[in-house]
């Protein structure tokens, strides 16, 4: 049984990474899709992909949810078409690591925009529908980073503990009303965050889970109705530590642990 059958679901950044994951597992499932990411080519490539291969409908719709007025226009959009979304998978999202001052603050203005602002607003618009239909949902990506403080990543760590927190305070004000609210919180992902995110040395990922995984994890969590999940056993196990150790003490372990990235 596809489990999403007959539902349209909205994916930001999905032309890459979790959110090109999240893409793919929903259309063999069954749900029509609409997609947004900054490239045309590769949305369109993607979006042609799936609907031969899965015979569902697709709108890709380039849109860069790091400028102002970007979710108002993505919303627009989709009620010209007459698109009534089901399911909303906040992905979109960057991170920059390195010393706080080595960024200037356009980059944080983005960065806050497009992890913060553009989650609230897509939130904001595609919820009322759902209420009135007495279903649907929303996936929000945090970050296993928003369980604590990490320095040489301050405003990501600290836009991610908002998804989170966020994302729960809506799954309190709305699982009995028919709608199902997840913060999906990964650890180290075989992707391409990590050269965006300016990541100087190289370091192993044969620890880290694919997109896939994280995709199909959050997916099942939904399903489950859980207001938040982290993916993985061992990326759990680093949200549980923090909790027994004093907070400076994780504050410099968690230092140490990054510096070594950058």
């Amino acid at each position: 049984m596809k489990r999403f059958n007959g539902q349209i679901a909205l994916v930001t950044g999905a032309s890459s990474g979790i959110g090109m994951a999240f893409a793919e597992k929903l259309a063999a499932n069954g749900a029509d899709l609409i997609l947004t990411a900054r490239s045309t080519n590769k949305l369109n490539e993607l979006g042609n992909r799936l609907s031969a291969q899965y015979q569902i409908q697709v709108k890709t719709i380039a849109i860069d949810l790091s400028q102002p007025g970007s979710a108002q226009s993505l919303f627009r959009e989709t009620k010209k078409e007459n698109l009534s979304v089901d399911l909303l998978v906040n992905n979109a999202g960057f991170g920059k690591w390195g010393s706080f001052l080595e960024f200037d603050s356009q980059v944080y203005h983005e960065m806050l925009h497009l992890n913060i602002n553009s989650v609230v607003e897509l939130t904001q618009l595609f919820l009322p529908n759902m209420l009135s239909n007495q279903s649907g949902g929303i996936i929000n990506v945090a970050s296993t980073a928003a369980f604590l403080p990490v320095p040489y990543a301050a405003v990501y760590s600290a836009s991610k503990s908002f998804v989170l927190y966020f994302s729960e305070a809506l799954h309190g004000e709305y699982y009995k009303k028919g709608i199902n609210v997840l913060a999906l919180c990964p650890g180290g992902t075989k992707s391409n965050f990590a050269s965006v995110a300016n990541q100087k040395k190289t370091i192993s990922t044969d620890q880290y889970e694919t997109p896939e995984v994280v995709a199909e994890n959050g997916l099942n969590a939904f399903l489950k109705n859980k207001p938040y999940v982290v993916s993985g056993t061992k990326n759990y196990l680093t949200t549980i530590i923090p909790r027994l150790l004093s907070r400076r003490r994780v504050i410099h372990i968690s230092g140490d642990a990054w510096k070594k990235m950058i």
